[in-house]
This record gives structure tokens, C-alpha cells and sequence, in this order.
């Protein structure tokens, strides 16, 4: 996870140096916005189950690129159609086990120490945004507001517990192959503020609780930066 907090910084540093350049001598009117992506954000489950609560910091990174479709004269309407990674995590104290290719699930009693309970995700994923933005094909300073659907598809879930004495870690086949959400993102020039909110649950309809279905949704809020 670090070398993709690297990544980030450097994306976040060339975007901030590239945007400052455009040359306003050279005016191109087909110019086209906000081609490659990525992100941090701080993911929120929603619906918990009695007594399930989040711990530390459920974190979530992503990057890609995304056709943008200009549909206006001015170009400050667009489509985007996008294809891109994320990795997120969940840390809670639901706590997952296998055995014989059964995955039971049951709380963490308050008074055992542990040390991290997650289950993280990987996630190729497919936005479909509609997009406005008051550019010009001189001003690389703008205000946009990029909303739409974003398809995912999971590539790869591992539950994770650790504590002094035992650690668990296996790979998580009760998470949804096919997830999709709202997703808005809004700003102004490098750092923007992005939302997404699943339409679906995070597990299966087969992973239980207690008896009952486990539906917890995603959401996710945090900053996206572009670049070219």
C-alpha cells in the first residue's frame, strides 16, 4: 500500500505541474478534460448489523482513465466512459471464518484485543459519468461536476484478522462479483471531492449474521485528482 500512497503523490504533483502549463498561444478547440484519474477515500458501511461497528481507518485507493466524450460546441458538456483499479478496505469487528469452504461470521466480543479485522477488496472498475465543467481551451483553472454510475467488477476479497495470538486470512468468496453505485464528483481546478454510494450490498445474499442477511452497503467520500 505504500508504493500506491507514492503513486498518488507523484500523480497529485505532475497534475498540479501540468495543468499550471498549457500554453495559452496554442488554442485547441477539440481539447479534451480530465483523462486519467485517481483517488484516496475514507469508506463509510452503511446498514450495520446490531453491534457491528467500524474500526480505524477503512481506506480506499483508485486510478484509471476515461474517455471524455465532448457533446457540445463549447465542450464544457461531456460523457466519460471509464475503465480503472480500486482497492478498499473495511475494518470492522465482524469477524470472518472458513472452514470446510464455509464462511461463518459472528461479532468480536468487546473485551478481546485484536490487533486489525478487515476485509479488503480489488475491483476493476467501468465509470459512466455525465460531466460539466466551465473550461475553455485556454483555462486550465475550472470548476467541473462529474456525476453518473460506476460499474465494478471484483477481482479479488480477503477477509484478515490479527491479534497476539491467532491471525486469519483467507480469500473471501461471499463478497458480490458485480457491484454499482452513484457516483458525484465536484471541485475546482486540482483537488475535487468525490462520492460514491452502492446501490448494492457488499456481501452475498448468503453471507448470514445471527441468522440474517448481512446487508451492508459502501459509501465512499474522499478527493480525486485529474490530470490532462
Amino acid at each position: 500500500m505504500k508504493s500506491l500512497f507514492s503513486i498518488l503523490a507523484l500523480v497529485v504533483s505532475y497534475g498540479c505541474f501540468s495543468q499550471g502549463i498549457r500554453d495559452s498561444t496554442q488554442v485547441d478547440n477539440r481539447y479534451l478534460e480530465d483523462q486519467f484519474y485517481m483517488g484516496i477515500t475514507y469508506n463509510f458501511l452503511l446498514q450495520l448489523p446490531n453491534d457491528v461497528t467500524q474500526r480505524s481507518l477503512s481506506y480506499g485507493l483508485q486510478l484509471g482513465m476515461i474517455k471524455d466524450i465532448p457533446i457540445n460546441s463549447k465542450r464544457t458538456w461531456a460523457i466519460g466512459l471509464g475503465m480503472g483499479y480500486g482497492v478498499y478496505s473495511y475494518y470492522s469487528n465482524l469477524l470472518a471464518t472458513k472452514s470446510d469452504n464455509t464462511i461463518t461470521y459472528s461479532v468480536i466480543d468487546s473485551d478481546t484485543n485484536f490487533t486489525r479485522n478487515k476485509v479488503e477488496t480489488h475491483l476493476i472498475e467501468f465509470p459512466v459519468e455525465i460531466r460539466w465543467r466551465n473550461s475553455t481551451p485556454t483555462e486550465y483553472k475550472f470548476w467541473r461536476i462529474y456525476t453518473g454510475i460506476k460499474f465494478a467488477y471484483l477481482l479479488g476479497a480477503r477477509s484478515k484478522f490479527i491479534s497476539s495470538t491467532e491471525k486469519i486470512s483467507f480469500s473471501n468468496s461471499d463478497i458480490k462479483k458485480l457491484q454499482y453505485g452513484i457516483s458525484v464528483n465536484f471541485g475546482y481546478n486540482t483537488f475535487n471531492i468525490q462520492a460514491y454510494y452502492s446501490l448494492n450490498n457488499l456481501f452475498n445474499d448468503t453471507a448470514m449474521l445471527d441468522s440474517e442477511n448481512i446487508t451492508m452497503k459502501p459509501l465512499r467520500l474522499g478527493l480525486i485528482f485529474y490530470i490532462l
